[in-house]
């Protein structure tokens, strides 16, 4: 099954390449926050270290410099006596600044990361999880369609080899080549199909099963590169504002000051990137917790927007608010206000400065319906699906000048559907935009 071992390698080394990275987003963050340099930190340290296991639902390890365990996320205790050492050959190459992945036995992914502060290395992050059970999930489908799929094809070839027609080989020769080159990696390579018999119908099938891996493929790589650009941005800001003040002498108290604040901003925004992408992970779980409960959706609206009146005062902007009815929506309160609250923000933000954006409330016997128009740039009607991708944005020129982490959307979007319900968007550039969103009164 040399097919079913590609893939499988091929999941595994995605698994390990995202613990890696989330083991290195937690070493920086614990190299932002000092915690190895200061003990008055302790408790918050083990607090946060906790929360990031429990929704990675894996085991954290870190150690200092000289491999003494500092934390460990499974042990109730902490114990100030005794530290465990951990001296083994993943962990002595961490120690020496080179980050690294490996597969165990116990069919664990272990992930190791060196934390660096101004170019020394404190320590190492060790982050131990199971491969998913969705990966498992997957790679066991797989592994049955490929054995039916080989099943398949040989019944195939033995009756075409029992009838020795030339006609009939040749296309399946052609399948077989377009099969092995998908297996090594060329997602783009289609079947010539030609007539209406079974081997066209499964050529076809074959051709829109490679289509769709390269589109997951791709939309993977996009977000990848997004993140990583999301993330670059905000840290090399710190970076050459850092390096101004350290490599200046007598430099301006007002200067430190103005410096300090730019840097505490690009802190803020590098904060809020990472707990968008961490809700978000929470949107995409299989099962999400859900806090469902009857509420009046106009008052949450009405509270929404006082909440962002001063955003739109800013810009000269009315803020319109029109109900037909009261409605009593049952859902989570929470993860709807949030919803709600990006597409309004949005609205206003993509709103020219003496604009109007207008929020209307609506209810049928079985939905619920929020509308929120606005008279901002407006929306490219071949862009209306994209933008609720992660990190997309219509007009990229306008990132800086707008703000927000690009995930704003995506979250609403995932948050709807979680609801059973839609988001549609009709809009014309120059003119504005109209979100329009359907919620069931009633969750089963």
């Amino acid at each position: 099954m040399t097919v079913y071992k590609r893939l499988e390698s091929y999941f595994i080394e995605e698994r390990k390449a995202e613990l890696l990275r989330q083991a290195n987003v937690t070493a920086g963050h614990i190299a932002i926050g000092k915690y190895m340099l200061d003990d008055t930190k302790k408790e918050l340290f083990l607090y946060e270290i906790e929360q990031i296991s429990k929704e990675l639902e894996s085991r954290i390890i870190v150690v200092d410099s000289q491999g003494f365990e500092v934390l460990d996320s499974s042990m109730k205790e902490k114990k100030e006596e005794g530290k465990k050492t951990h001296v083994y050959k993943e962990m002595l190459i961490a120690l020496e600044g080179k980050d690294l992945a490996v597969k165990q036995e116990d069919n664990t992914i272990d992930a190791f990361a060196s934390i660096v502060d101004q170019e020394q290395i404190l320590g190492v992050v060790r982050i131990s999880a199971p491969i998913d059970n969705l990966v498992s999930e997957t790679l066991d489908t797989l592994k049955n369609q490929l054995y039916i799929f080989t099943v398949l094809i040989s019944v195939i070839i033995g009756i075409i080899s029992f009838f020795a027609s030339e006609i009939i080989t040749n296309p399946l020769k052609r399948m077989l080549k377009v099969v092995q080159k998908i297996t090594e990696g060329h997602l783009d390579q289609k079947i010539d199909v030609k007539g209406r018999d079974e081997l066209a119908e499964l050529g076809h099938a074959f051709n829109n099963m490679s289509s769709k891996l390269l589109q997951i493929d791709q939309s993977r790589q996009e977000f990848v590169s997004n993140v990583s650009h999301e993330l670059k941005t905000p840290l090399s800001s710190i970076k050459v504002l850092s390096e101004s003040l350290t490599l200046q002498e007598n430099v301006p108290v007002e200067m430190y000051k103005e410096f300090l604040k730019d840097i505490d901003s690009e802190i803020d925004r590098l904060t809020a990137i990472i707990n968008d992408l961490l809700l978000l992970v929470k949107l995409d779980q299989k099962e999400v917790p859900m806090t469902i409960k009857s509420f009046n959706l106009n008052q949450l609206v009405e509270d929404i927007l006082k909440r962002l009146y001063p955003l739109a005062n800013k810009k000269n902007i009315e803020l319109i608010y029109e109900s037909f009815r009261e409605v009593a929506l049952e859902a989570d309160e929470m993860k709807i206000t949030l919803a709600i609250s990006n597409l309004v923000e949005n609205a206003i933000k993509y709103t020219p400065n003496d604009g109007r954006v207008k929020v209307v409330v609506d209810a049928d016997h079985q939905n619920a319906f929020i509308k929120v128009i606005d008279t901002g740039i407006g929306i490219p009607e071949e862009d209306y699906e994209k933008i609720f991708h992660r990190f997309y944005r219509v007009d990229k020129t306008r990132d800086r000048e707008t703000g927000g982490t690009g995930l704003g959307l995506s979250i609403t979007h995932r948050t709807v559907l979680l609801h059973h319900g839609s988001i549609k968007v009709n809009s014309a550039e120059g003119e504005g935009s109209e979100f329009v969103v359907r919620l069931p009164l009633k969750q089963n």
